[in-house]
């Protein structure tokens, strides 16, 4: 009956507070951690049991990590590899220095000092991540960032963790056995954890998917995101690294998609009840003692971070809006705060009193968090979005053969055929976030509008052969044709055209080189079909072909008249009608 009741009272909690908050666009974390402030010890009281309810929530970071590891494949590791080391590392050393600094201003010792800098210099991944993905901004250049400073984070941990009975005083007994001893278990763990996840886990999964039995494979799943927590933690090392090291491992598997499936889930809810766990776990009686000292640390801590957070992102190279996203995402101290605390306060490191006193600034630090973005996002990002626009880069070097306006999913193909061919191009793109991505690979692009007959000219288009229009927006790449027909008449004008009416529109323009974005990947894609049915190969490569050259035709034939849809309706069942009718005859000459 008691786990009955606290279950009940939990989800009660998070179905009236999770959609107040969101309707009040404060975002989904706020809500969990205002629930668990009003259903706490320091609230009404209705659950007290927090410790236990605590340990079950951790299990909701575990969750996070592993889907997270699953999306994140080695490649991509190492293509932030950058990020990571670079802009995680300077976030984690500076703000460590100045709270360390601070520390010792009121009395710390050395070892304490350290521990709380470095503590407070930590995120919150649990709060961050979903807060960036609720408003699709994972993606963005901060949320590209942000992660790569939390996954640093969340990898610095683990020494620290390790090296904390370093810090006590006593390096003669401690390096000669302790601290070599747990660094050799820690590395034992993990590579135990890397043989497992490289040699084992594929095959059990093979062997458990043979049994067609779906929720013994959710059990499956679920046991070796568990275990491995556990193998790791057993060892002091951050449940929530081995979680993440399962999933990067098998990120690369046949089965990421469906264990991802089965994970969702369960992360969802256990991740919103450590929410409610760090609110219920407030100890408001330290900040009914001391509101001023108390809420003078908070404010101090979300804007220090923030400040170094906004000067880091605008050294990585971040324009103004998103170096605020970054700032506003990553302010607050982390759930691993807590563990080092606990950690700290069992060597001896800090008191007691210090030890609540800072979880009390990390629970409040981490429940103003989400608001703080909030506001930002409210009333500092559209401020932000309306400045003045990011300078277009200025063209040197000699005229190309090619010119890519519109470096996307179509310019960047083009351009990486071109590039192993050595031919000369210049690729244009009005998407900075755009240009600066490829960059990072290692490709030259500009950023630039290339519906502007100006920066058309300084790209070279009057000495270029080519011009290739990969535009996704239709009346930008009417727009750049326009100007090369009138300003550039002897270039070769190749086209992408997103449907039927955009070539028709292309065609206008007097464009015949134009291929639709889909048709052939459509058409490849259609090919195996029929084979997967059963048809012979030769007779599937006939049938592409004849509806290919037909559709082509038939698009042609519809230039003339495509602004009259009664008439375009009519020539295309007479078109279906047609083409059955070639196939047909076709097969019967066979």
């Amino acid at each position: 009956m008691p786990f009955l009741y606290t279950l009940v009272t939990l989800l009660a909690a998070a179905v009236i507070a999770v959609p107040l908050a969101k309707r009040l666009g404060l975002g989904s974390v706020l809500g969990y951690l205002a629930a668990g402030l009003v259903i706490g010890p320091a609230g009404l009281g209705l659950i007290s049991d927090v410790e236990s309810l605590g340990e079950v929530s951790e299990l909701g970071i575990v969750m996070l990590l592993f889907l997270i590891g699953l999306e994140l494949r080695p490649q991509r590791l190492w293509v932030m590899r950058r990020a990571v080391l670079g802009l995680g590392a300077a976030q984690v050393i500076v703000t460590a220095a100045i709270f360390c600094a601070v520390a010792r201003l009121f009395g710390l010792p050395w070892a304490g000092a350290v521990v709380l800098g470095f503590s407070l210099a930590l995120s919150s991944t649990a709060i961050v991540l979903p807060m960036l993905a609720e408003r699709e901004l994972l993606t963005s250049q901060a949320g590209r960032d942000g992660f790569a400073v939390l996954l640093f984070q969340d990898i610095a941990v683990i020494p620290m963790v390790a090296l904390l009975p370093l810090l006590d005083g006593d390096l003669g007994t401690v390096t000669g056995h302790s601290a070599w001893v747990a660094i050799l278990r820690a590395a034992g763990a993990l590579f135990i954890v890397l043989i497992g996840g490289r040699y084992l886990i594929r095959p059990i999964f093979r062997l458990v998917e043979s049994a067609k039995t779906p929720e013994i494979f959710t059990a499956t799943a679920l046991v070796i995101v568990g275990g491995t927590a556990a193998l790791v933690s057993t060892v002091g090392l951050s449940m929530s690294l081995g979680a993440f090291m399962a999933g990067v491992l098998l990120s690369e598997s046949e089965y990421r998609h469906e264990l991802q499936a089965d994970i969702e889930p369960f992360e969802g809810l256990l991740l919103g009840v450590f929410f409610i766990s760090v609110g219920m776990s407030t100890n408001l009686d330290l900040l009914v003692a001391s509101p001023g000292f108390v809420l003078a640390a908070v404010v101090g801590l979300l804007a220090v971070k923030a400040a170094i957070g906004f000067a880091l992102g605008r050294l990585a190279g971040q324009d103004t809006l998103n170096a605020a996203r970054f700032a506003a995402a990553l302010p607050q101290a982390g759930e691993f705060g807590f563990v080092l605390f606990t950690a700290a306060l069992a060597e001896g490191l800090l008191a007691p009193a210090q030890a609540d006193l800072a979880m009390l600034i990390v629970t409040l630090s981490m429940v103003a968090s989400p608001m703080l973005f909030a506001l930002e996002e409210r009333f500092l990002a559209p401020i932000l979005e309306k400045a003045p626009p990011r300078a277009f880069d200025p063209i040197d070097g000699p005229a190309p053969a090619v010119i890519i306006c519109g470096f996307g999913r179509v310019g960047q193909v083009i351009g990486r055929v071109l590039r192993l061919e050595k031919i000369a191009f210049t690729a244009l793109d009005a998407n900075g976030e755009q240009i600066d991505m490829v960059r990072r690979y290692g490709t030259k692009a500009y950023f630039g509008d290339p519906t502007r007959l100006d920066v058309l000219r300084s790209a070279g288009a009057a000495e270029a052969k080519l011009l290739v229009v990969s535009l996704d927006g239709i009346a930008e790449s009417l727009k750049v044709v326009e100007h090369a027909k009138r300003h550039f008449p002897n270039l070769v004008i190749m086209a992408r055209a997103r449907n039927r009416r955009h070539a028709h529109l292309l065609m206008d323009q007097g464009v015949t080189h134009i291929v639709r974005e889909t048709f052939y990947s459509s058409l490849q894609l259609t090919e195996q079909v029929l084979l997967e049915l059963g048809m012979e190969a030769e007779e599937a490569e006939r049938t592409i072909r004849l509806f290919r050259e037909h559709d082509e035709r038939v698009l042609i034939d519809q230039h003339g008249f495509y602004t009259d849809e009664k008439q375009m309706i009519q020539t295309t069942k007479q078109a279906m009608i047609e083409l059955r009718g070639l196939l047909e005859a076709d097969r019967a000459e066979q």
